[in-house]
């Protein structure tokens, strides 16, 4: 997009982020809030998957709606089609008269605020509560994510729901008297994200991706 580096950028701006993040919310830190109202809808009552579907707050809901709506959009509209064609092949993009660089930016806005959206949802629906640092490296697992999803939203979303389950299955482990320390349970996310990555490497195929993923695309070495 703005021809640098792709991985030194990203890393530049989380560290840039995060200073950011922390000067500006010191005066809010460890100091409680109203999160989101929960949303009783019909169904709510069945046993089990009910609290699950249908009792969350309105955030879980929108979460639901932007998956599908980004699904739709990269499937089955012209701009979803022209995206994707970025992904895979700048120069023949470029070439079908699409403006690449400016896909290319409204597709990173756009990752940028839903992360920003995911971060404010463990404030508002979570916690309550904003203390420095409290992502506490969830981001890395959904980049992991995402090459395990094969860049499909649905299937990021399912995976979501399996991470996101073993991680609230953990502390009602330690609560139920798992013998198990205290760090170690903390580090299971961390390592099944780990497993899955090298599964991935392994044994996945390598198409998936994006064919032109990480990569400055200059008009002049158009071929």
């Amino acid at each position: 997009m703005f021809k640098t580096e792709q991985i030194l950028s990203g890393m530049a701006t989380l560290a840039i982020s995060l200073g950011i993040a922390g000067v500006i919310g010191r005066s809010f830190s460890h100091k409680p809030f109203t999160g989101t109202d929960t949303l009783s809808l019909p169904g709510s009552d069945l046993p089990f998957i009910g609290p699950l579907l249908f009792d969350q707050d309105s955030l879980f809901y929108l979460t639901l709606i932007l998956v599908i709506a980004l699904w739709y959009v990269m499937r089955h509209t012209r701009v979803g089609l022209r995206l994707r064609a970025v992904g895979e092949d700048p120069a023949s993009a470029d070439v079908a008269g699409v403006a690449v660089d400016w896909y290319k930016l409204i597709a990173a806005t756009l990752a940028g605020s839903l992360c920003g959206l995911a971060g404010a949802y463990l404030c508002l629906s979570g916690s309550n509560v904003w203390v420095d640092n409290m992502i506490a490296g969830r981001g890395w697992i959904a980049m992991a994510l995402v090459a395990f999803a094969r860049w499909q939203p649905l299937r990021a979303l399912a995976g979501a729901f399996l991470f996101g389950a073993l991680e609230a299955l953990l502390p009602r482990m330690q609560a139920s008297g798992v013998d198990m320390p205290i760090y170690l349970m903390g580090m299971i996310p961390y390592l099944l994200t780990i497993a899955v990555l090298i599964i991935i490497a392994r044994f996945g195929r390598h198409d998936a991706q994006p064919a032109a993923l990480g990569m400055i695309y200059l008009r002049q070495d158009r071929h």
